[in-house]
């Protein structure tokens, strides 16, 4: 970093407040960022995909409880050696995001799945919710 982009960077209003907030708020975890998410419906059931980048499958926790569904993620970013942090506005990213499920799903089957960044989540109709067709008998 050169003489320059320090001076620019100590002259801004509001960074030394900025500064001493988070210094204040010490090692306390960040409000939690809400992925997004897109979901899907057809007969068979949902399929919920968030975006969680970077997210290590150790890193990811998905709970069912009370038919609530629970996303909670955290992501690490790692400074690489011998390299130092100049600015980070975000060092420990926490993701959550919480759903109530219907009882027309169920959550004992709920397949997931984490890819390149992306976490689908397959929640299966209960075969009683699932839509059937009712025979019609003439007599």
């Amino acid at each position: 970093m050169n003489e320059t982009t320090q001076l620019t960077t100590q002259s801004q209003p509001g960074n030394a407040a900025a500064s001493r907030r988070q210094a204040e708020q010490g090692a306390t975890r960040q409000t939690p960022l809400a992925p997004p998410v897109d979901i899907f419906e057809n007969k068979q059931g949902i399929t919920v995909y968030a975006d969680l980048p970077g997210v290590p499958r150790e890193k990811l926790d998905i709970r069912v409880q009370d038919g609530t569904l629970t996303i909670d993620a955290e992501l690490m970013v790692p400074t690489p050696p011998g390299l130092r942090l100049q600015h980070g506005e975000v060092r420990h990213p926490h993701f959550s995001r919480t759903f109530v499920l219907s009882p027309d799903f169920d959550a004992s089957r709920i397949d997931a799945q984490l890819r390149d960044g992306v976490l689908k989540l397959t929640i299966p109709r209960r075969d009683e919710a699932k839509p059937r067709r009712i025979e019609v008998h003439v007599g």
